[in-house]
Order: C-alpha cells, then structure tokens, then sequence
C-alpha cells in the first residue's frame, strides 16, 4: 500500500498523466528508500528557481557635491557671469566683485617695483665705486624686496574678488545680484552630477551581504524609466536601531548629463 501511495504522489508530483504498465512494476519494485529518493528528484520538474531572488529597495538620486559658493572676501558684485541651470567647468569664473581699490593698488606697487629696480642697479654702481656703504646698499636691496611682496599681496587680494567654480556640474541657483553687498551669505549653488550618488535604506537583516564594491540594478521612475548599473561605494557600520535599517551609498556614472538629481529609483541587489 506504501508503495502504491509513493507512486500516485510521484505520477501527480511530475504532472504525468498516463504510464505504461511496465514503468508502474518498475517503480513498484524499487526499494521504498530509492523511490522516495526518485520522488525527490522529481520535485524539480517544472518548479521555480530556488536562488534567492532580488531585493528591490526604494532609493533616490543626488549630487555627487553641492555646493554653495560664496566670497572670501567682503565686497560689492560688479558681474554675476552665469545663471540658473548654465553647466560650468572647475576654474569658471562665476562672479567678479568690485576691485578698483586692489586694481590701484596694483599699478602703485608696480611702480614702485620697477624704480626700486633701478635703483638696485645705481646703487650697486656707487657701491663698487665706494661712494655709498654696504648698509646702504643692503637697504635698497631690502626695500625693493618688500616692494614685491607687496605686490603680491594686492594680486592675491585682486584675485579673491574673482570666485571661481570649485567643480564641474549645473548651476543650481543665484542668490545674489550685481550691485548686492556679499558677506557670509552664498552668491550661489552649483552641484556635480557626475557621478551621481543614491542613497538607499536597507533593512537591517542585509547588513554584512551588501558589503563595498557591490553591484547593484537601478531603474529609475518616470520620465526616464531606465534601467542603470551602480556599484556600492558606502555602507554604513553604525545600524538606526528604531527602524532597523542601514544606509547605503552607490555611485553611477553620468558623463552626458543625462539623469537628473532628485529622482526616485529602485535598487535590486542579487544576493
């Protein structure tokens, strides 16, 4: 009776309908350990893959950097020289201040450095003809000397009226206007979208099988609707315990500027 119940739950496990009566004594007469062990492999036909599948997790896409630029210098703006949504390239110069002051300055210390020169050159004659002491000499060396450190000193500060882009990426916004008094506050935001990050939430009970350097599937929403492959760059070590759950970091190639920060995707790691 065993062995007539093993059979009917093989035939109705395999999805086979009919079988010949010599395939029926066959399986009768097999020991009962051996078509217990023919009904197990048979469970495999027709059935799902058992791998692990996919986990599909919400994430989202953000700037790589976005920064708010502002002066490091007090000032006036002369030119704001880009917009909202202009792509700017690392050196640019975004914004001018006013710097007639420093320009003046400049052409003083300039002056200044060129007489000392000559100076240098009949002084040194007078000194080798004894009419003036080495002191002397040395002094016209030194005051030449400060005059170009000076002179320095006013470029620099000519320099940091002009701001420049720290980065390559989109202008996100203007804050200011020509005319506008500048302090503390940002002039500006502009945010590298190459690479973008995304930023996901996962549950807690993945920690350890999503490690660095792991590849992951992003399908981002509409309007897109694509499809994109990311690759882990950060996984964070300390767990949110009222939500258990872990953040995690991937990173995603965007040379052409063709996806936009702030849209919504799914992540699906194979683990």
């Amino acid at each position: 009776m065993i062995r007539i119940i093993t059979l009917m739950s093989m035939l109705l496990a395999t999805n086979v309908l009919a079988v010949t009566e010599s395939e029926a004594q066959k399986l009768l007469d097999m020991p009962l350990d051996e078509s217990s062990a023919a009904q197990s492999d048979n469970k495999g036909f027709g059935s799902v893959n058992t791998n692990t599948p996919a986990r599909a997790m919400d994430c989202l896409l953000t700037p790589s950097v976005d920064a708010s630029i502002a002066s490091p210098v007090v000032g006036v703006i002369d030119k704001v020289l880009v917009q909202r949504g202009d792509l700017v390239r690392k050196g640019d110069v975004l914004v001018k201040l006013r710097a007639e002051v420093e320009q003046a300055t400049l052409k003083l210390n300039q002056a200044q450095t060129e007489y000392g020169k000559r100076t240098i050159k009949r002084n040194t004659e007078l000194y080798e003809r004894n009419l003036i002491s080495e002191q002397e000499k040395d002094e016209i060396i030194m005051n030449n000397r400060l005059y170009g450190y000076e002179m320095a000193q006013t470029r620099a500060m000519l320099g940091q009226k002009t701001i420049r882009s720290p980065i390559t990426g989109v202008v996100v916004d203007t804050f200011l206007d020509a005319g506008e008094y500048v302090g503390e506050e940002p002039i500006l935001q502009v945010a590298q979208l190459d690479p973008l990050y995304i930023e996901a939430v996962m549950p807690a009970k993945y920690f350890g099988e999503i490690v660095q350097g792991s590849e992951a599937e992003v399908t981002l929403e509409e309007p897109l609707a694509s499809e994109h492959l990311a690759r882990v760059s950060i996984v964070d070590r300390v767990l949110d315990a009222a939500s258990g759950t872990f953040g995690v970091r991937l990173v995603l190639k965007n040379s052409d500027y063709l996806l936009p920060a702030g849209l919504k995707c799914s992540i699906s790691f194979d683990l």
